[in-house]
């Protein structure tokens, strides 16, 4: 029930100097269920504004989305560029605040998958990045969403730190399968993560390839056979060189 369907025929805002912008224009695209998707494309092309309509946070826009064969609304988790943590709360309140009915267990199963039991009574003013990136994931995931949207969760970690939380999150997925949405413009931490990479195109965005990523999961901490699939890409999609 947690694939999705997306038909956006046109979204149009006005920007700071009034000028009207065209972000995302006839976009069709058909996300299985339990599939982990990588959105990857130019900054600025409207991938974020895609995870805003997917989520309702976005309504001004001309199309549809729908979800699986009964239309139904999922449930959706999202994780920001920011972890959003409320710094007079701990660990472990913040991640309580997003729950109605999480039993205390699965709190800690969380933890303990993330590597963060010990700081579960620390503030966030005492996390590192990485930490409260952490946070965010178990955050989103204690919901058991049937749809998880990722924006660039990433973003600004060291090369060490995020490969760990990349990890941690594959492991905490394949726990719980649903269906994941993530954004990045790093086409190796696509390659890593993803069972699908769906390119976009500069604004107004539409898909310019979808590929299937048929590296095991077993060898995607390999960085030569990440860095071989991406020049098979290069080799098979030439247009995609431009969206990076």
């Amino acid at each position: 029930m947690s694939d999705i369907h997306i038909d956006i025929q046109n979204k149009t805002y006005t920007t700071a100097d009034s000028v009207q912008h065209t972000a995302i224009a006839n976009l069709k695209l058909t996300l299985p269920e339990n599939n982990f998707v990588c959105l990857v494309g130019p900054s600025g092309c409207g991938k974020t504004t895609l995870l805003n309509i997917i989520a309702s946070l976005d309504t001004q826009y001309k199309g549809e989305i729908t979800f699986g064969q009964q239309h139904k609304k999922p449930k959706i988790g999202y994780i920001f560029q920011n972890p959003r943590l409320l710094p007079w709360r701990t660990v472990r309140e913040n991640i309580e605040l997003a729950l109605t009915y999480a039993s205390a267990a699965i709190i800690d199963s969380l933890l303990e998958t993330m590597q963060l039991t010990h700081i579960q009574h620390k503030y966030p003013e005492h996390l590192s990045l990485g930490m409260s990136r952490r946070i965010a994931i178990i955050r989103a995931f204690a919901i058991n969403p049937d749809i998880l949207l990722m924006d660039e969760p990433f973003v600004s970690l060291d090369a060490p730190t995020a490969r760990q939380v990349r990890g941690l999150l594959i492991d905490l997925w394949q726990q719980r399968p649903h269906t994941i949405l993530f954004v990045t413009h790093d086409l190796r931490e696509a390659i890593a993560l993803a069972d699908q990479l769906v390119f976009l195109s500069a604004a107004p965005m539409s898909v310019v390839s979808k590929v299937k990523v048929t590296i095991p999961r077993a060898d995607r901490n390999n960085e030569e056979k990440i860095e071989n699939f991406r020049q098979q890409l290069f080799t098979h999609y030439p247009d995609i060189i431009s969206l990076l």
